[in-house]
């Protein structure tokens, strides 16, 4: 979740959503985000809404605003929900706890919102119920309870394997960590034999990490044999401690060529161990490993975003909450709606942003999504090798994945 909020139109106070949104309801799969916004260190590079307990105060602020009470009005949204949304059945297809550390909360407050989540709704038949946890904020009891709480799939914030480069991100575990924490979520029922999965996080580009630094990191993830793999590039973002390490000259940026000789090893590297690449950052053992939630995300499905700064999107319609944690919390005391305020999207904007994001995913775009200027553009992309076309549906090659932004500017001219 951004630290900062775009600008938007007013929304009613009780969040009240237009019918047209509502009429679209049940159409695509509907999932919830949870945002946890604690964490117990601010790495250097992260522009999230996240918060310390010094930045919150010793006591955490508001009830809600606190960890000991951060469930409590997570789940008043969630039944704020519910009302909003009307009673359509609907239910939930996958549920994703992201943050911050969503596993700084106890596993009994992480499966309380899961559980409201399917007494407001239900849970559909094999949803995916994931967390994003730091590898060093979990033990193998604290796993255990999690998956007794209905979680199937957890991702590790693995990050890098070289002591140097975590230091760098400001990350606080020590790499050996890692491939602990996964035999213990595979101990307490994290595995595809029993119905769950293991993700691995990492970020390559970070200032001073080497190619064989990154291939350290590499091999060292597939040595724990995850289920997934995501991979992104370091972003600088403006306001973060890196941004004014890098302005003051006392870490320098690795170069595009740097980070595309990156990519193209962790792509090739997964993909002989078997994972393959269904969008453009990440990689899956098979199918059942994909991230639906992810993918719910890049197909222009619908989701409730709860907690201080979330965003959800439905039927066209996407809104924002208000950012700080007390702020979120006096509106879900006060009873009125969290959102800060929201966007209708026209039928223009919602297909620009079908190419933005199916052109990332292997399954790819259909070619009736691109207007006349767009499909005008597809032969020469093929010809000149960044494109595919598998009967009506367009998927980059690996250059083109190199070459995203600029694909997307050719087929949006």
């Amino acid at each position: 979740m951004p630290s900062v909020l775009p600008v938007g139109d007013p929304v009613p106070e009780d969040g009240a959503l237009p019918e047209t949104a509502l009429e679209e309801l049940g159409r695509r799969p509907f999932g919830f985000y949870v945002h946890v916004p604690f964490c117990t260190v601010r790495c250097g590079y992260c522009d999230f809404n996240t918060y310390t307990a010094d930045e919150l105060g010793p006591a955490g602020g508001a009830p809600g605003a606190s960890r000991a009470t951060y469930a409590e009005a997570a789940i008043a949204e969630v039944r704020r929900a519910r009302v909003a949304l009307g009673d359509v059945d609907l239910p939930v297809s996958t549920v994703f706890f992201g943050g911050g550390t969503p596993t700084l909360l106890s596993p009994a407050d992480l499966g309380s919102i899961v559980a409201a989540i399917a007494a407001e709704f239900g849970l559909a038949e094999g949803a995916e119920v994931t967390t994003e946890s730091n590898p060093d904020s979990v033990a193998l009891w604290d796993l255990e309870e999690l998956r007794g709480a209905g979680f199937n799939r957890i991702s590790f914030g693995m990050q890098s394997a070289v002591d140097h480069v975590l230091k760098v991100l400001d990350r606080t575990h020590d790499p050996l960590r890692v491939p602990a924490v996964v035999d213990w979520a595979r101990q307490a029922g994290f595995d595809q034999a029993r119905g769950g999965s293991v993700s691995l996080d990492l970020i390559y580009g970070t200032p001073g990490e080497s190619l064989a630094d990154w291939e350290t990191s590499v091999e060292a993830a597939l040595a724990c044999r995850p289920d997934h793999v995501s991979a992104y590039s370091l972003i600088v973002e403006d306001g973060t401690a890196l941004a004014r390490q890098i302005r003051r000259g006392e870490v320098a940026i690795p170069d595009d060529d740097d980070l595309a000789d990156k990519y193209l090893l962790v792509d090739e590297r997964l993909g002989g161990a078997g994972l393959e690449w269904y969008e453009v950052s990440n990689w899956a053992r098979d199918e059942a490993s994909r991230c639906r939630h992810n993918l719910l995300y890049w197909t222009g499905g619908d989701w409730w975003g709860v907690g201080p700064g979330a965003h959800s999107h439905v039927g066209g319609v996407r809104w924002w909450n208000v950012k700080h944690p007390a702020a979120y919390a006096d509106r879900i005391a006060r009873d009125v709606t969290p959102a800060h305020a929201r966007e209708v999207l026209d039928d223009e904007s919602r297909r620009v942003e079908r190419v933005l994001l199916e052109l990332r995913l292997s399954d790819g775009l259909p070619v009736s999504v691109l207007d006349a200027s767009g499909r005008a553009q597809v032969a020469r992309l093929v010809d000149e090798g960044l494109l595919t076309r598998h009967a009506e549906r367009l998927v980059p090659t690996q250059r083109g994945r190199l070459l995203a932004d600029g694909l997307v500017r050719d087929l949006l001219p």
